[in-house]
């Protein structure tokens, strides 16, 4: 299943009605919505807020030294038996100390951005300041019934709330129109502060150059040297690439067992 974009306008797709689950790519739309509330002065990118110590600028950047739950055994033992989402302070029990790098991956230090961004505009912040201003449908999913219509592959029944961030769903063509459309919505400074790239070769991978994160995208190069700026997400029963390269955007969803490397057939579609 995959859609690409020209220019804003639809040029091929596949299968691109199907409502599937973000997964991290809801990482981007919380950071967009993070600069929206900063160009409108209700947050400061480089204070941290009112019983914190970290900024959202580092929690953007994953420069926060939280730590994450993607190898705490508990944690997919719990959600391999369908158990409800644990509450925030028995996640963190169940992590546990940890010695995290200057540069860590953390859905937990998302979670942090999307309460600030809820603080300040209430639940529906993601859809308000982010989703219908794109003119997209897409939602944030909070209860398993919200995944009804949602292709999960084996993973029917999952509860959303395991992604302790947010997860957005909607159809593979409004992943690829969001990014198409963001960077008209944050405006050209806010772009280029979530576009500027920490370098991560540690963890290059085909079909990747060279890795690279920024504040809420990925900016890894292709083999010319050229930035794709976008997310991979991946959760129970599948996966998702949503990528950009200068004027065109591409999503590529697969459900397991497929066969298809969903950053792979990005870079594909983006490159042909």
């Amino acid at each position: 299943m995959f859609c690409v974009t020209e220019d804003g306008a639809i040029v091929r797709e596949d299968q691109a009605d199907l409502v599937v689950p973000w997964w991290s790519f809801t990482k981007t739309l919380i950071a967009a919505a993070v600069m929206r509330l900063a160009e409108a002065g209700e947050l400061s990118l480089d204070t941290p807020p009112e019983g914190s110590k970290v900024t959202p600028r580092a929690l953007m950047r994953h420069e926060a030294r939280i730590p994450d739950y993607g190898g705490v055994a508990a944690y997919h033992a719990a959600v391999a038996r369908g158990d409800e989402p644990w509450a925030m302070p028995k996640l963190l029990a169940e992590i546990g100390p940890q010695e995290v790098p200057a540069w860590s991956y953390s859905n937990i230090g998302y979670a942090r951005l999307r309460a600030m961004i809820e603080e300040r505009r209430g639940p529906g912040a993601l859809e308000e300041l982010v989703l219908r201003p794109l003119g997209l449908s897409a939602r944030l999913a909070r209860l398993p019934a919200d995944l009804d219509d949602v292709m999960m592959g084996s993973a029917a029944g999952y509860h959303p709330g395991w992604v302790y961030h947010g997860l957005v769903v909607g159809t593979v063509r409004e992943a690829a129109l969001a990014l198409d459309r963001l960077p008209g919505l944050v405006g050209a400074k806010a772009w280029a502060e979530m576009a500027r790239p920490t370098a991560l070769p540690h963890f290059n991978r085909p079909p990747w150059a060279l890795a690279a994160y920024g504040g809420g995208l990925m900016t890894p190069q292709i083999a010319d040297g050229r930035a794709a700026l976008g997310h991979t997400g991946g959760g129970p029963g599948s996966g998702i690439a949503v990528y950009r390269l200068e004027r065109r955007s591409v999503a590529v969803f697969a459900l397991e067992g497929d066969g298809l490397e969903v950053e792979a057939e990005a870079v594909a579609l983006l490159t042909a």
